[in-house]
């Protein structure tokens, strides 16, 4: 339980982070922006693991979640214009 939080507010911290580096207005809430941040973590760690950059099992680090979270929030911003 205690590792499910954890993860949580770890995505909330690089959410924040992705969407403070990221110009524009990104209208989100706390739940969205830890789902991005959490998403971004796991993007990067699986293209990390995919590359050879990561060992199977390893997590990504701060910088590489941050890079994943901006990558997922230009997706989602590219998607939300289409619709």
């Amino acid at each position: 339980m205690l590792n499910i939080l954890g993860t949580l507010f770890i995505g909330l911290i690089v959410g924040f982070i992705a969407r403070a580096i990221k110009p524009g207005d990104d209208k989100l809430g706390w739940i969205m922006t830890a789902l991005l941040g959490v998403a971004g973590s796991f993007l990067a760690t699986y293209i990390g693991v995919a590359m050879h950059w990561y060992q199977q099992g390893e997590a990504a680090g701060w910088i590489a979640s941050v890079i994943g979270a901006i990558v997922i929030l230009f997706i989602y911003g590219l998607i939300r214009r289409k619709a």
